[in-house]
């Protein structure tokens, strides 16, 4: 990558056009190397691509935003080489591992594990709004550990990714497709139907709070929200219809400040919800 040579060690994902590698540097760092193929993308795939890189070179140095080491478009091969930083494990691993444990061997989720956890993440949410950028997809698989911080390593931007094989179905099948309904925000889902029928899609920065309060709620009962609703139809009404009431069984660390906090994350009206700076100064994170 741009003269740099890499060494392979093995290929630790790969999706649709995108295959990413564990890779040592020549300074023996191990790193990670996505390599994303071009042919057939559509332009804005590409420019999505491209964006990605030029935000993740603005962000170079901040906390809780994985890094990007060097990236490399080579438009003759039809090819992006992006070398990053290397994670252990994702989220959505991490809480499945957990949620094993805990039923194994019951336990409670400690309060410190989701205040550390669930703080990075908003920092990391907090970062990518001042850059007046949302993500809308938000899951715990966006984030990554590396070397035990939490770090956010994509900006739905290059979204395109995942509709080339169907590009004419609306954002709710696509997120169907790749499983992270459990985690959009109503004014996500409604607008999605909106954009189906030919209106703009639309959604401000409380659309990632809604997310965030989705997957802190998951890190505490080791389940989403919604999860527990199988049909996609009922599932969608649920979480746009304000009616449906969201269940906040009682927690038996008895922290009123947790359930305080959730609630006020999944407020189903965007303008009531809590923002960012409030969650950062929330009881829970500052007892």
């Amino acid at each position: 990558v741009n003269g740099v040579k890499y060494t392979k060690l093995e290929c630790v994902g790969q999706g649709g056009t995108c295959k990413v590698y564990k890779v040592v540097s020549p300074k023996r760092k191990i790193l990670a190397l996505k390599r994303i193929r071009l042919d057939g993308k559509e332009h804005e795939t590409v420019a999505g691509f491209i964006d990605e890189i030029k935000l993740l070179k603005t962000l170079r140095g901040r906390d809780n935003i994985i890094q990007l080491v060097d990236a490399e478009v080579c438009p003759k091969e039809k090819l992006i080489f992006m070398v990053l930083e290397f994670g252990e494990i994702d989220l959505a691993h991490m809480l499945a591992k957990r949620e094993k444990q805990r039923q194994n061997h019951g336990g409670v989720i400690d309060d410190n594990f989701l205040r550390l956890y669930f703080e990075q993440m908003v920092e990391a949410v907090n970062i990518i709004h001042e850059e007046r950028i949302v993500h809308s997809d938000l899951k715990p698989a966006n984030f990554l550990f590396v070397e035990g911080a939490l770090k956010l390593i994509d900006f739905g931007i290059a979204r395109a990714i995942q509709t080339e094989q169907a590009p004419d179905h609306t954002n709710i099948v696509r997120d169907h497709q790749v499983g992270t309904v459990n985690y959009m925000s109503p004014e996500a889902i409604l607008n999605g139907q909106a954009s189906a029928l030919g209106g703009p899609m639309k959604v401000g920065r409380a659309s990632d709070i809604w997310s965030l309060g989705c997957i802190l709620y998951q890190m505490v009962y080791g389940h989403t929200p919604f999860s527990k609703i199988t049909g996609m139809i009922q599932k969608l009404h649920a979480i746009t219809d304000p009616r449906h009431t969201i269940a906040f069984p009682p927690l038996p660390t008895e922290n009123p400040a947790l359930i305080d906090l959730m609630r006020k994350c999944l407020e189903r009206d965007p303008k009531n919800r809590i923002s960012v700076k409030e969650i950062l100064t929330h009881r829970f994170l500052r007892p």
